[in-house]
């Protein structure tokens, strides 16, 4: 019998193959998915297993309503409610990644913010990159994947800023969590991430006393790639 949704299987396959290349994860940790919302259903790469022996009819198909397994002989990423929280609050959302890449996480494992330092951060996120408060032990002691997503949903909320604005959130004493319009989208962001996250530990470094990007600056490079206005890149590409 054929599997569900082959096209997606293929690109969330390949998207978590591409963290790989991207040099974004350790062993097996981290994981992308994909959502089929008219399906109402994500695929996801199964819990644990290394990458180099993924292959697409291994991900693992889970309900967009409840989370339950709709299509997978494997355990879904124990990340899966995390993913599907985001999916469910964020409906523009059509990607979701996670990863422990090493730069990205030291800023989680600080607990701070990767503030906007220049314009390769500011032509990606809309202003510094934020982190979450520290989940409560009743939280972890719970739903602790599902309060994950919670805390996420909750940090952009405070600050007022859309799942589109920013599409990344660091998850204190944890790590790296972005989005996109699709997987491959999701990916690519991560990767930005990375290297902003790196960026900015290298400017503290050399200057202590570096301060954030000027707000003008800053809205230039921005806007000139997001939104109805941005004019970079070629249309319909």
């Amino acid at each position: 019998m054929p599997l569900m949704l082959p096209d997606l299987r293929e690109q969330v396959w390949r998207a978590n193959l591409g963290l790989v290349k991207a040099g974004l994860v350790t062993l097996s940790f981290g994981n992308a998915s994909g959502v089929d919302r008219e399906a109402g259903v994500l695929v996801i790469k199964p819990s644990g297993v290394p990458y180099d022996e993924l292959r697409p009819e291994q991900l693992v198909v889970v309900s967009l309503e409840d989370g339950r397994v709709v299509e997978g002989d494997l355990r879904p990423s124990s990340d899966t409610p995390t993913h599907l929280l985001l999916y469910q609050r964020f409906p523009d959302v059509g990607g979701v990644v996670h990863t422990h890449s090493t730069a990205a996480t030291a800023w989680a494992q600080a607990a701070r913010a990767i503030p906007a330092l220049g314009t390769t951060h500011a032509d990606h996120f809309h202003g510094a990159v934020p982190v979450t408060r520290p989940l409560s032990e009743g939280e972890v002691g719970g739903a602790y994947e599902h309060e994950t997503g919670e805390v996420i949903v909750e940090t952009l909320k405070k600050l007022g800023l859309s799942a589109t604005e920013m599409p990344a959130a660091l998850v204190a004493s944890h790590g790296p969590f972005t989005w996109g319009h699709d997987a491959d989208d999701a990916v690519a962001n991560a990767t930005a991430l990375e290297a902003v996250a790196n960026m900015a530990r290298q400017t503290f470094f050399l200057n202590p006393n570096a301060e954030k990007i000027p707000s003008y600056l800053s809205e230039k490079h921005y806007l000139r790639k997001h939104g109805p206005n941005a004019y970079y890149g070629q249309k319909n590409r």
